[in-house]
């Protein structure tokens, strides 16, 4: 489901989540800091964090693969920073152990987090916390391990929920195309058309995810929909359509 916004502004996920209560998983964006208040109604919002966004600045600053390119066309490397290595090595593990349990139940991953991953999370919880005493405020090293460190019960909560993913990437992947046509889509004409873009979008993409062409379905459903009987709707969500046949289909049928 997508919601329409004229802005970033924190009240928007608030209104958004109003009637939610349950797992969110999401990065840091300031704006859903009172999402979070522990005696919200109708009941908490637990925060999981993504573990790709936590990786992203350690593996920046330790990019052996990009120095080897710059190196070879005769360019200068960068520094590599050993302590960003190590933390993008740590973290690796991590998601080494996740693919062995794709796809299975809740409770199985679960079991195998609280054996494999925990004792791991809590090693790297403790080299952090030492590496980062030993760095200034400024340093982008720091910045990268408070990034975690101040979320740390957010990251972890995967330990002990076997629904939660490491990484948010099935989210990112679900608005790359949003973000990719924001530009041609920044005069809607009104905060009402901004409204119906969502709206359309979440019907689009509800259909791709039951392996339905948006493009049919669609087209369908608008030539149907004004003399479809309001009480029998639900024929025409995307998980119950079936297209009418054609006219020459029944004929030779």
């Amino acid at each position: 489901m997508f919601y329409y916004s004229r802005d970033r502004g924190g009240e928007h996920p608030q209104a958004h989540l109003a009637a939610y209560s349950g797992l969110f998983q999401a990065d840091a964006y300031g704006g859903y800091g009172k999402v979070y208040a522990p005696d919200r109604t109708p009941g908490p919002i637990l925060a999981a964090a993504c573990w790709v966004h936590a990786r992203r600045p350690f593996f920046i600053m330790a990019d052996l693969a990009e120095n080897a390119r710059r190196k070879a066309r005769g360019k200068t490397t960068a520094p590599i920073s050993p302590l960003a290595l190590e933390a993008v090595q740590r973290i690796d593990a991590l998601f080494e152990i996740e693919r062995t349990i794709n796809g299975q139940t809740a409770e199985q991953r679960r079991a195998v987090r609280q054996e494999l991953s925990a004792p791991l999370v809590a090693d790297l919880e403790g080299w952090l916390r030492g590496q980062r005493a030993k760095l200034s405020r400024g340093n982008d090293l720091a910045k990268a391990m408070d990034y975690m460190l101040k979320r740390w019960h957010a990251f972890t909560r995967f330990l002990d929920d076997g629904r939660v993913c490491l990484p948010n990437n099935a989210a990112e992947r679900a608005l790359r195309g949003f973000a990719l046509g924001r530009k041609s889509w920044l005069f809607a004409g009104s905060d009402r058309g901004g409204q119906r873009a969502a709206a359309i979008y979440s019907l689009i993409v509800t259909a791709k995810m039951n392996d339905i062409d948006p493009q049919a379905w669609l087209a369908d459903v608008l030539a149907r929909i004004a003399a479809h009987p309001a009480n029998r709707i639900d024929e025409l969500l995307p998980w119950n359509w079936r297209p009418l046949p054609r006219v020459a289909d029944s004929q030779a049928a």
